[in-house]
């Protein structure tokens, strides 16, 4: 069974739109009572990551909550994928530099005609929209801890009964994404290109 999404708002993914923010609630909560821990401290900003394709196998989509080195806690949809490829990605981040005022570090990779390769890779993000999105053989509403096609970080502390979506593969055309934190077993960025520059320079 393969489903399509055009022009869909991540968090109204399908039909589990209201299941996905009540696991998340469930999470912030189960966190902020010391139940679950996150896999590491992030920033105190997200960033905006931009793709003219992504794609990959062993999908799985899950909430749990980001913890900030100054203990903000941002609940996050996690994205995971086995084998992913992404084409033209764009990431930009803007900092304050004391004096200089705001800078844009900016990351470029797979527009070479070799796109980036990942394996086991997580997209911890709050929003995402997308021109199209083909997920084949997907399970809406299976449990976290019962997915057999996506996977959940290990290093990520999640309630095995919570919910879950997976598939087999997953192709996301003209994707714009706002991330707290992205992880991966391996990261090969052909074409690489990072840099840092005066101004706002957001991908999208």
């Amino acid at each position: 069974m393969s489903q399509r999404f055009g022009k869909t708002h991540w968090k109204r993914f399908a039909v589990g739109a209201v299941p996905t923010v009540a696991a998340t609630a469930a999470v912030a909560v189960s966190m902020a009572q010391g139940a679950l821990a996150a896999s590491f401290s992030i920033s105190g900003s997200d960033f905006k990551v931009s793709a003219g394709s992504l794609s990959g196998t062993g999908f799985g989509n899950y909430a749990t909550v980001d913890v900030a080195k100054n203990g903000k806690r941002v609940p996050v949809s996690v994205s995971s994928i086995k084998n992913a490829k992404v084409v033209d990605m764009c990431q930009s981040v803007p900092v304050n530099i004391p004096v200089l005022g705001t800078y844009t570090m900016s990351l470029k990779a797979g527009g070479s005609g070799t796109p980036v390769k990942a394996k086991n890779l997580y997209i911890d993000m709050t929003d995402l929209q997308a021109k199209t999105g083909t997920f084949n053989n997907v399970d809406i509403g299976v449990a976290t801890g019962s997915m057999t096609k996506g996977q959940v970080n290990p290093k990520d502390h999640v309630d095995p009964n919570g919910y879950a979506q997976q598939a087999d593969s997953v192709e996301i055309i003209e994707a714009h994404q706002r991330v707290w934190a992205t992880s991966a077993g391996t990261f090969e960025l052909a074409g690489l290109h990072m840099n840092i520059a005066a101004g706002r320079h957001d991908c999208f």
